[in-house]
């Protein structure tokens, strides 16, 4: 947070931006959705933890949290930067993971997949302006946003995304998106410029390509992996096929693509009629890089995405129903629910609700998942 700069004038400043920001980081992992109760999570934190946190005491040495109106004078933050540092934090965090978890270990880890996604913030819309928009790169298992910016509509995606890759380590991962961004130039460069690979979906808004992957012979293959999984009051069962691009009759005319891809997908929700539904895509894997199950848990972990980031943002943290509009403030709360979510999930959590219900009322709490140390006041026991 040090290299984020200060938006604010140098006159009169008590509190050091990382303060604030440290207080702002761990009131919305505590849940808190606005300003106001991010200035009421500071102020249930004992002045053991404001020490921790960073708050300079007073010359009497009590300390004091920063109020709701001092908070709002920061909305003005570099928000590219604050994306940067946090997108960092989280990198670095998912790295040491990573290690640990291949600690001891002499086979080769899975294929790391990267998935670019865009989400709109429909409460920071107003009558003279539209809402903001974001397209974010995150790591599919846990989901940890490594690389965020502002597109300004969903219509702007496609021109942000290799600036937006471009920051990344990509050689050897998998980087997976949606049919808005299956552009020939973009996944070509990913693969002779950043030595990745991608996996795809294609729709008819490439026409051509469209025709040449629904035209291959595919009821002539039989099923490569079948899935089923029930719960939440549904039942779905995905089935897929993969057929490799040069054995196809008439191929396909993509860059690096090595197969061709068809997963099937049922749906049975109680009391509602089965729904059914195909899905194309292309990747640059090859037939002996990844299995058919290992495809389908590549697309699958793309769509994961929606339910395992966007919709906690919405649900749990209130994002679509928040109306912070004014300078960068709704997207630097976007870039602090992405922090809380990836610490929460690397540090295991499941359900990440629950979680923040159970720090809500224990602010010591919320410093631990971001190591943070501090030392307990025993004074009154």
């Amino acid at each position: 947070m040090e290299k984020v700069p200060d938006p604010r004038s140098p006159r009169g400043r008590w509190y050091p931006l990382s303060c604030i920001l440290t207080i702002c980081a761990c009131a919305v992992i505590s849940g808190a959705r606005t300003i106001e109760e991010t200035a009421e999570w500071g102020q249930r934190a004992t002045d053991v933890l404001l020490e921790a946190i960073g708050t300079r005491p007073h010359p009497l040495r009590w300390r004091r949290s920063p109020a709701a109106c001092t908070i709002d004078r920061v909305q003005g933050i570099d928000a590219d930067a604050l994306d940067a540092a946090v997108c960092a934090y989280l990198a670095d965090r998912h790295r040491s993971t990573i290690e640990d978890n291949n600690s001891g270990e002499e086979t080769e880890p899975a294929h790391e997949a990267i998935a670019l996604d865009g989400k709109a913030l429909k409460g920071s819309a107003r009558i003279d302006q539209p809402r903001r928009h974001l397209l974010s790169a995150l790591t599919h298992h846990p989901p940890l946003t490594l690389a965020q910016t502002e597109v300004g509509a969903k219509t702007n995606e496609t021109r942000h995304f290799l600036p937006l890759l471009d920051g990344l380590d990509l050689a050897g991962r998998v980087v997976t998106c949606d049919a808005l961004h299956t552009v020939r130039d973009h996944l070509k460069h990913l693969v002779e410029n950043h030595k990745a690979h991608y996996v795809a979906v294609v729709k008819t808004n490439q026409p051509t390509l469209h025709t040449q992957i629904t035209a291959l012979p595919w009821e002539e293959l039989p099923l490569a992996h079948t899935r089923s999984e029930k719960g939440h009051g549904r039942r779905e069962s995905r089935s897929i096929k993969v057929m490799g691009v040069a054995d196809s009759l008439g191929g396909i005319c993509f860059p690096h693509a090595k197969l061709a891809v068809r997963i099937h997908r049922r749906r049975q929700e109680t009391g509602k009629k089965q729904t059914r539904e195909t899905v194309f895509a292309v990747t640059s894997l090859d037939a002996h890089q990844a299995t058919p199950a290992e495809l389908a848990a590549l697309v699958r972990g793309h769509w994961v995405i929606e339910n395992s980031n966007h919709h906690i943002r919405d649900v749990t943290f209130g994002e679509d129903a928040s109306t912070v509009h004014t300078g960068s403030a709704p997207r630097a709360m976007a870039t602090l629910r992405n922090l809380a979510i990836g610490v929460l999930k690397v540090a295991g959590a499941d359900n990440i609700a629950k979680t923040t219900r159970a720090i809500r009322d224990l602010p010591e709490h919320a410093l631990l998942f971001f190591g943070i140390g501090y030392k307990p006041d025993l004074s009154g026991t």
